[in-house]
């Protein structure tokens, strides 16, 4: 059963991934990454179409209110997880999701576990799940969420010093399969500390990026994101002075001609929903 219809495919990749037959089917193509030295950091996020990623509001903040819990978008969620070695997040989006939620590829798509777990322990040789990198400055995160209490997912926390106490006070340091590490900052924690720690000492060569919108920011402006994934959902949520209705990027503007541009590689579709797959190009001079 074909859950996505390809519409334009530029056959960008040059990696070792290719997914299995039935993965094959369901995405309506491959899935292939650059082979590079380094972490190479994808993002995926749904969108509406004025550009809103999330109502935040009780019960509705998180990517399931935007999508309409669209089949097709949970199962390419799904997919990146599954070939993904670490997916990060920020504190926020922890607190938007839903309590049991984890950053698994099976949580995503329940459907295609089976099949998700078969492509990255048998065909790309990874351990069962990714691990989650969760970046909290002040270490103020719900210790009860599922996905610190789920052993067998790996969870990394990545505070400050003043974060680490909070979190060690809270009982942080007690849970299987949490561990946290603190870094020097004076302020925000720095993108490109947070990549070079995960490749340094945990390995991870391919970084999947799940917001929220600052933190994605930081990455961008850090030219640390190489590709973006984003599904458009055809609703509107408008925005009002009084309401917050954040996009893909908040808290950070790019000057014209620093602003990163990005070159269109794949176009899939699902009903009324499409899937844009998007490459790094880099910042264009611009002229008044």
């Amino acid at each position: 059963m074909q859950l996505l219809k390809t519409l334009i495919d530029q056959k960008p990749g040059h990696g070792k991934q290719a997914l299995t037959a039935p993965l094959h089917e369901l995405y309506d193509g491959d899935l292939q990454f650059p082979v590079c030295r380094g972490p190479y950091t994808i993002a995926n996020f749904v969108g509406t179409l004025d550009g809103v990623i999330s109502f935040k509001k009780p019960g509705f903040a998180g990517g399931s209110a935007i999508s309409g819990s669209n089949t097709a978008d949970r199962f390419t969620m799904g997919l990146l997880r599954a070939t993904a070695d670490a997916i990060v997040v920020g504190a926020h989006t922890v607190h938007d999701v839903d309590p049991h939620s984890l950053w698994t590829a099976g949580y995503a798509h329940p459907p295609s576990k089976t099949l998700y777990d078969q492509y990255r322990m048998n065909t790309l040789g990874k351990g069962r799940f990714p691990m989650t990198v969760i970046v909290s400055g002040s270490g103020n995160l719900d210790l009860t969420r599922a996905i610190f209490r789920t052993p067998e997912v790996r969870v990394v926390i990545i505070s400050t010093a003043v974060g680490r106490d909070v979190l060690t006070k809270a009982g942080a340091t007690r849970l299987r399969g949490v561990e946290i590490i603190a870094v020097e900052t004076d302020g925000l924690i720095d993108a490109k500390t947070i990549v070079h720690l995960l490749f340094s000492q945990f390995g991870v060569q391919l970084l999947l990026h799940e917001g929220g919108s600052v933190l994605f920011g930081q990455f961008l402006q850090g030219g640390l994101i190489q590709e973006l994934f984003l599904t458009v959902s055809p609703q509107i949520a408008g925005r009002a002075t009084d309401v917050t209705r954040p996009g893909l990027v908040e808290g950070l503007a790019f000057a014209p001609g620093g602003a990163p541009w990005f070159q269109l590689i794949a176009i899939k579709q699902s009903g009324d929903h499409l899937f844009l797959r998007y490459r790094y190009s880099g910042p264009r001079e611009m002229k008044p």
